[in-house]
């Protein structure tokens, strides 16, 4: 596993960033495709339909992104990790404290929540008052779930020995590998 400060042993094509609900996947997901030109998709706006249910789609729509030479997405989705870490060359895991992804996930979702932001396929935030009811209110999620990515990670590394996996473990770190990436990708 590599730190912010260690180079690359390639230059990515495939990527995926990981991490717990409020890390900041998709704002890194998209910044590294502009770094490396390569395009990104948010993997949300292809799982959740209206509603939010599940699209039928989306096993499939996973298998035409990751038949692309070049991609950048969230690994996200219980039915999809193994397929996405199978063909991806570079993970990027944000493992940063819990309360930064907590407030984070809190700010964005009331803000979200009370702007009645448009999210994928129609989809807003539901209210929040929500949250005392709904056992997979986004917040309540990423309180749930924050323990299970260090085991995740290293199973997925072990199952996939070609797949380089960087861990980021704070904010700074993120932006120091990331203008590290933006160097090289530049040359």
């Amino acid at each position: 596993m590599l730190g912010a400060d260690d180079p690359l042993p390639l230059r990515p094509r495939r990527i995926l960033v990981a991490g717990v609900s409020g890390s900041g996947k998709t704002t890194l997901a998209g910044r590294i495709a502009d770094a490396v030109g390569s395009p990104h998709t948010e993997i949300d706006a292809l799982f959740h339909g209206p509603d939010w249910t599940p699209r039928p789609e989306f096993l499939d729509d996973v298998a035409a992104l990751i038949a692309q030479p070049a991609w950048v997405t969230e690994w996200q989705y219980t039915a999809v990790r193994a397929v996405l870490a199978a063909e991806a060359e570079l993970l990027i895991w944000l493992d940063l404290p819990f309360r930064v992804t907590l407030w984070r996930v809190v700010r964005r979702t009331v803000r979200r929540s009370r702007r009645r932001e448009v999210l994928w396929n129609g989809n807003v935030e539901p209210p929040l008052h929500s949250m005392l009811t709904d056992r997979d209110h986004i917040i309540r999620w990423a309180i749930r779930t924050r323990r299970k990515y260090p085991a995740l990670v290293a199973q997925t590394a072990a199952a996939n020995p070609g797949l380089v996996v960087v861990r980021l473990c704070s904010q700074r770190e993120v932006e120091t590998w990331l203008r590290a990436l933006a160097s090289s990708a530049s040359r």
